[in-house]
């Protein structure tokens, strides 16, 4: 049997409808920004296989360095032990995160990452009760949210994302949520009134700042978004800054926070955490959570862990990857396809193709709507632009009728002016 046969025989394959699911591609090797099949046919992997794969596939410096780390030690458990890949990771997070930022928790994805915050922020305001005695200022377990968003698919992290096909079947077992809108000029004083009104009872407001990834690569004003923060500064809310996708570069800047004067009492980190070779997730929150469960009651301590928290294997990649990242060569090519990006999202606008719409770019990501059909996730045009682009060598998969591209790093001229003539072709 093929591998696609012995595939369809025992495996179910994510965010994908089972009947009538076309052939997954079997890929038996991935280089640099290509994936390669076992026919030998290449694909640039223009989405960086979900975001993740920021410095390209089977990258030699990440490979190394896991391989030297599995020698040495692979896994240990976290709960009484440490180990230096953990502390030296956290250390160096804690010296280029956003915001002043005092402890790491670790888990194992973005989801996990994103329950951890929901978990920690409410539980803060629980420690805060004197004797058990609820006061009005201790008594917050509500969380805001924007509409449209997408946090994970745990059940806490279903619970604050947008009610969805994402979460229709869960919808009678999620929490109540005080959803609101993302800001503009029209709905921001709404909004902030919204926001006062419920103050009391908020525990923590929970965002993906600037781009609303699985919700449609969704784009919002950073200065609007700071009016936002400022107001539930105001009212003592906590701040959770979901980076999970726009974290390490992807916005231009290391982390889209960069961009917002208010920076967060707590941040979701994964993706591009370790360059897409292991799975790993960082919640990182500030002195005065962290203060919150140091205490002699017992009671108070947070109840949370993974069997595989702070792997060693998993954060030595993500030192790898960092080391990468912060490297000069690196920085500049983030920098460089932003400015293809904007260069390409001109042509886009400038060609007046009736068939696309709302066209959007922010540092490595450019974003726009085919005009056909309903603006939602069950659109069939994706499957359509994801074959006719495969068909020409690039890999895309848009959400419904959204098509984006959020390339590795390492991505060369010839393979992103490919990927955008390929783009210029199908809707062309």
């Amino acid at each position: 049997m093929t591998l696609t046969e012995r595939d369809k025989k025992v495996i179910w394959h994510p965010f994908t409808q089972q009947k009538n699911m076309l052939p997954p591609i079997p890929i038996t090797k991935g280089i640099n920004s290509l994936l390669i099949d076992e026919d030998g046919n290449e694909y640039i992997d223009a989405i960086s296989s979900w975001w993740v794969t920021l410095h390209g596939h089977s990258n030699t410096y990440i490979a190394e360095k896991l391989y030297q780390q599995a020698l040495q030690l692979e896994q240990v458990i976290f709960a009484g032990f440490t180990h230096k890949p953990a502390i030296t990771l956290a250390e160096k997070l804690l010296s280029i995160l956003p915001g002043v930022f005092s402890k790491i928790f670790y888990s194992d994805n973005g989801s996990t990452s994103t329950e951890v915050a929901l978990k920690m922020a409410i539980q803060y305001w629980w420690n805060k009760q004197e004797n058990g005695n609820k006061t009005t200022q201790y008594a917050r377990n509500k969380i805001l949210a924007f509409n449209n968003s997408y946090h994970g698919d745990t059940f806490g992290a279903m619970s604050v994302s947008d009610r969805s096909v994402f979460t229709l079947a869960f919808h009678n077992l999620l929490f109540e949520v005080i959803f609101i809108d993302t800001p503009t000029e029209e709905n921001i004083e709404a909004i902030q009134l919204t926001i006062q009104q419920h103050a009391n009872e908020i525990a923590a407001f929970i965002y993906e700042p600037l781009v609303q990834g699985a919700g449609g690569i969704k784009m919002y004003n950073a200065q609007l978004l700071n009016k936002i923060l400022s107001t539930v500064k105001e009212h003592h809310i906590i701040c959770i800054a979901d980076e999970v996708m726009t974290g390490f570069g992807r916005t231009g800047k290391l982390f889209a926070s960069e961009y917002i004067t208010i920076k967060p009492d707590i941040i979701c980190l994964s993706k591009g955490l370790t360059g897409g070779t292991m799975a790993l997730g960082v919640t990182a929150c500030t002195a005065d959570i962290y203060n919150a469960y140091v205490t002699d009651d017992k009671l108070k301590t947070f109840f949370h862990g993974h069997s595989f928290t702070a792997n060693p294997l998993a954060c030595t990649t993500a030192l790898a990857s960092l080391d990468l990242l912060l490297n000069e060569e690196c920085l500049n090519k983030i920098k460089w396809i932003n400015d293809k990006n904007i260069l390409f999202a001109n042509i886009l606008l400038q060609s007046k193709n009736n068939t696309i719409k709302n066209i959007r770019t922010l540092g490595t990501i450019v974003a726009f709507e085919i005009v056909k059909g309903k603006d939602e996730y069950l659109n069939n045009i994706s499957t359509t632009i994801t074959q006719k682009a495969m068909q020409m060598g690039v890999y895309i998969r848009p959400l419904g009728n959204t098509v984006y591209i959020m390339p590795p790093y390492c991505i060369t001229e010839n393979e992103l002016e490919k990927v955008y003539a390929v783009i210029l072709k199908i809707i062309e």
